[in-house]
């Protein structure tokens, strides 16, 4: 299909870097846009790159509280050793940084700024008409609560993206995120406004942060059924998992008939993934970028804001799977088998000294039995999509 994609990328966005022993490292992004580059993604027609200028306070207001705000600019300025405000470690922790997850850094207000601002550029952009698609491939940072940072989680760009949307006079927006970790930040964001569906598909809270997620949480009392969970078990492959998303996401988002699809593509739910037990390949998520896809076309006349989000297998899946989600949004998707380019893999070797995989798949071949040609409730997958069936199904007039 023809699509126009507005990508928000420059350099600067690997600012946004809480040092060399974290696991959230600015080169996975690095590398999948030269990557994207060099198989000639960015350079196809109806696809332009644009720098993003930095969210403003205002902006990052619509979800955070301003004291928080003013804590992280203190804290940043406190970590370059400029003079400013002087922040004990109790004031920090209260606020969740100064942790092993969310550690201070220099500049950490202005990186974080940029990266709110680069997700709104791109929903600008959808909003505008400038074009049907927005990516931001550095955002996605979608634990991050309104007055606390989390989960490697600053500010929370898709939910300001999301807030900013609604501003503008948008009724109705559907929020899918695929990432293993629960989108919990965002469905904080909007747990009591029923313009906003939030979907998430995610690794059972029971054996993963942020330990929530369970398809009890349906949403607050005015907006019952607006947050919908899939708490799937470790070990989930691409079957079930493809499953799980064809069977909850398609029907809800019919029924909620959005005017913008905005979505959270974390890729940690790789079955090489450090940090998480779920076991999907490059080849399931590039499916799972191709569903998203079509339902935007389907839905929202293709209005779709996508971002990256977790990722900590950093050159041998980030780069690969986020340049398919570029790909399949310039509505050229790349063929499984294409071969990562010889001028790449000499890139990844000399900053990272690491082999870059050689070809585009990791081989799979992403099938999966759809829900209404058998299901199996001794299944754990089965019965995880049941649970989410039947807690909100029926809110949205829907019966498994």
């Amino acid at each position: 299909m023809t699509c126009t994609l507005h990508v928000a990328w420059d350099e600067r966005l690997a600012s946004y870097d809480f040092g060399p022993q974290h696991p959230l490292a600015p080169i996975r992004v690095k590398l999948t846009m030269e990557l994207a580059q060099t198989l000639g993604v960015l350079s196809r027609d109806g696809v332009t790159v644009t720098p993003a200028g930095s969210a403003t306070d205002a902006e990052l207001e619509l979800i955070h509280d301003r004291q928080y705000i003013e804590v992280v600019k203190a804290a940043g300025t406190m970590a370059a050793g400029d003079s400013g405000p002087e922040l004990d470690a109790a004031m920090l922790l209260r606020h969740g940084l100064g942790t092993e997850d969310d550690p201070v850094f220099a500049g950490m207000h202005e990186a974080a700024a940029l990266v709110a601002g680069a997700t709104l550029s791109a929903a600008r952009a959808v909003m505008s008409g400038a074009a049907q698609h927005g990516a931001s491939i550095a955002g996605g940072l979608h634990h991050a609560m309104r007055g606390n940072a989390s989960g490697f989680c600053v500010y929370n760009d898709p939910a300001i993206a999301i807030a900013w949307l609604l501003e503008h006079g948008i009724e109705r927006i559907a929020y899918v995120d695929i990432d293993v970790h629960h989108g919990d930040g965002v469905q904080a964001a909007f747990w009591d406004d029923p313009r906003v569906l939030t979907i998430s598909l995610h690794q059972h809270p029971a054996t993963l942060f942020p330990g929530t997620g369970r398809p009890a949480e349906t949403g607050g009392p005015a907006a019952e059924g607006s947050a919908v969970n899939v708490a799937l078990p470790p070990g989930t492959r691409d079957a079930g998992w493809l499953r799980a998303l064809d069977a909850v996401v398609p029907p809800l988002l019919r029924q909620f008939r959005p005017q913008i699809l905005v979505s959270q593509h974390g890729c940690d739910t790789h079955w090489s993934d450090p940090l998480a037990n779920l076991q999907i390949t490059v080849d399931g998520q590039r499916s799972a970028h191709a569903a998203v896809h079509q339902l935007a076309h389907e839905l929202t006349d293709g209005r779709w804001l996508l971002t990256g989000g977790g990722g900590y297998q950093l050159v041998q899946v980030v780069p690969r799977t986020w340049t398919h989600l570029l790909a399949e949004a310039s509505g050229q998707a790349i063929e499984p088998h294409t071969p990562t380019p010889g001028l790449w893999r000499e890139y990844v070797q000399w900053v990272s000294a690491e082999s870059a995989p050689e070809l585009m798949t990791d081989g799979a071949s992403a099938e999966f039995p759809g829900w209404d040609t058998g299901h199996d409730p001794a299944d754990p997958v089965d019965q995880a999509i049941m649970a989410t069936m039947n807690a909100v199904f029926p809110l949205h007039g829907l019966f498994p």
